[in-house]
């Protein structure tokens, strides 16, 4: 039955973009205003680039076009094959910090404003965090690494030291994972606990945690100008502080602080876009894989185009 479809009755034969398939899509028919771009991986870790219609809201007429690979130049190449007419159309593009997909956004869009995804700005900041975190862990190993080695050179039977909820320094660390990701708001009882005992012990972490928070809370600002000014004083803050996992995410949003800023023009995210990746990874799970790529690439556009 699943040859019979593939072979005769689906029309993947007869397919019109069947040739280039493999190297690109295009459907200028689902041109619109508001645009997001963003990378995918397939099969085999191969990645695709997709550039999706917010309009569509992940069914039909969403996908404008999925080009294999992610350099500037190949993406450049397809989006010209649209016309300039309907290029010019397109008012916002949504993406993600890279560089490759801004020049080719630029390029092959000209009217439009670009959009920096809050959540891509955020999670860098979140990394940043993370880092000294991981830090901290990796110095606690390697002190128990070093008291485990003293022990056994005294014929001593080592017991590690706990805090008051039975957490060893390096556990403790390991499982603030999640709770420096949250905001004390949503924080549980036992997080709650677990956090005091972080801070407590590790203060430059709280620094850090606050200088975190500071910034995710200029998100909720409503007006570009004040947003600029508070993300300004911000980096001018980061510089003060003297932590350097802190510094280089600040050189970015110094480097990207004009398309970060366009998300308080209309609020607009490129969470769309990661909504259709999922919809495209659950389908994929769902078809055990990708063994025919062309095939499921004329499924999805029977899908989403």
């Amino acid at each position: 039955m699943q040859r019979h479809y593939k072979k005769k009755i689906s029309g993947f034969k007869d397919w019109k973009q069947l040739n280039h398939s493999q190297d690109y899509l295009i459907y200028p028919e689902n041109i619109g205003e508001h645009l997001s771009i963003d990378e995918l991986s397939l099969s085999k870790g191969e990645l695709y680039t997709f550039v999706t219609n917010k309009n569509g809201r992940g069914k039909k007429k969403t996908l404008v076009a999925i080009i294999k690979g992610t350099k500037s130049h190949d993406i450049i190449d397809v989006l010209n094959k649209i016309s300039l007419e309907k290029r010019k159309s397109v008012k916002e593009i949504t993406l993600d910090m890279a560089n490759n997909m801004q020049l080719a956004s630029r390029m092959c869009f000209p009217e439009s404003y670009h959009v920096t995804d809050r959540f891509h700005v955020v999670k860098l900041i979140m990394e940043a965090l993370q880092h000294l975190r991981i830090k901290y862990r990796w110095e606690e190993i390697e002190k128990e690494n070093q008291a485990i080695k003293i022990a056994k050179e005294q014929s001593l039977k080592y017991i590690p030291f706990t805090f008051e909820n039975d957490d060893t320094p390096k556990q403790l660390l390991a499982r603030s994972r999640n709770i420096i990701a949250k905001k004390p708001n949503d924080w549980t009882q036992n997080q709650k606990i677990r956090a005091e005992l972080l801070f407590k012990n590790y203060p430059l972490l709280h620094k850090a945690y606050n200088h975190t928070l500071e910034f995710r809370n200029i998100y909720e600002e409503t007006l570009r100008k004040l947003a600029k000014e508070k993300i300004l004083n911000w980096i001018e803050k980061t510089k003060l502080l003297e932590m350097t996992v802190f510094n280089t995410a600040a050189n970015s949003l110094k480097y990207h602080l004009e398309t970060i800023l366009n998300f308080f023009i209309k609020r607009h995210t490129n969470a769309n876009a990661e909504s259709f990746n999922s919809k495209i990874k659950l389908f994929r799970a769902n078809q055990r894989g990708v063994v025919d790529i062309k095939f499921f690439l004329f499924r999805m556009e029977k899908l989403f185009a």
